[in-house]
């Protein structure tokens, strides 16, 4: 997909327009787990690792819970965010989905809130909205590099392909809730400005197509200003809610 000299500046200007906002920091307890589950021949023989003790019996009480139990409300952001806070649930902390081929997260998403564009590279994406109204949109890849975008009111949902491009923004003034499904239990994220701006310098100016523009200590300067996943939308929106600086 080839972009003008003025889409791209277009674009950096929406990257530094947003306010960044980390990611939501889960406040999940850290939960032991044995080692291998990985490894064992059957389902039946992870769940028995996982779920017993080593005289094979069952876990009670809240060492049965801590494994069996994925609390979603122990997500807040983290300081200094605006744009709400999101939690994943995947094998890293929550072991028990090792083999089941699924994962899931919970996001929050302050008035005019963007889930910046990002890439799942291992999952496709089943998306909707719990409350609130939320903006979508997905590009593909070349052959069919068309956004397609949509409007999803209260349970209401779309697909997100694996790896395509897709955010997700709160275009109003009223708070938004969503959950996304994903077929693995480790389907990853690259946030796309982020990691396209951790390319060498020169590689990315010559991806851009104007290097006397962009260069050297000018892509530092861009880095700084890149928002992590949650940021607190475009201004218009934030203008219109009274939230811009």
């Amino acid at each position: 997909m080839l972009f003008s000299t003025t889409e791209i500046v277009g674009l950096l200007a929406l990257v530094v327009s947003v306010h960044a906002a980390p990611v939501a920091n889960s406040t999940r307890p850290t939960v032991t787990t044995p080692g291998g589950l990985i490894t064992q021949p059957s389902s039946n023989d992870r769940f028995k690792k996982l779920l017993t003790d080593s005289s094979g019996n069952l876990l009670t009480g809240d060492a049965l819970r801590q494994l069996t139990v994925f609390d979603f409300n122990q997500q807040a952001p983290a300081a200094g965010a605006k744009g709400g806070s999101i939690l994943l649930a995947t094998v890293d902390n929550f072991p028990i989905l090792q083999g089941l081929g699924i994962s899931g997260a919970i996001s929050f998403v302050e008035p005019c809130g963007l889930n910046i564009p990002h890439t799942h590279p291992r999952a496709d994406e089943f998306f909707f909205t719990l409350d609130g109204i939320l903006d979508t949109g997905f590009v593909m890849e070349n052959g069919f590099n068309t956004e397609i975008e949509t409007q999803l009111g209260k349970y209401q949902g779309t697909v997100f392909p694996m790896g395509s491009i897709h955010y997700q923004q709160n275009p109003t003034c009223s708070p938004a809730v969503f959950v996304a499904a994903l077929n693995s239990e480790d389907p990853g994220r690259s946030d796309i400005a982020t990691s396209f701006w951790m390319l060498p310098s020169d590689v990315i100016d010559a991806a851009l197509g104007f290097p006397t523009t962009i260069g050297g200590q000018n892509i530092d300067q861009w880095r700084s200003h890149l928002p992590v996943n949650l940021a607190a939308g475009i201004d218009t929106c934030l203008k219109t809610c009274g939230l811009s600086n």
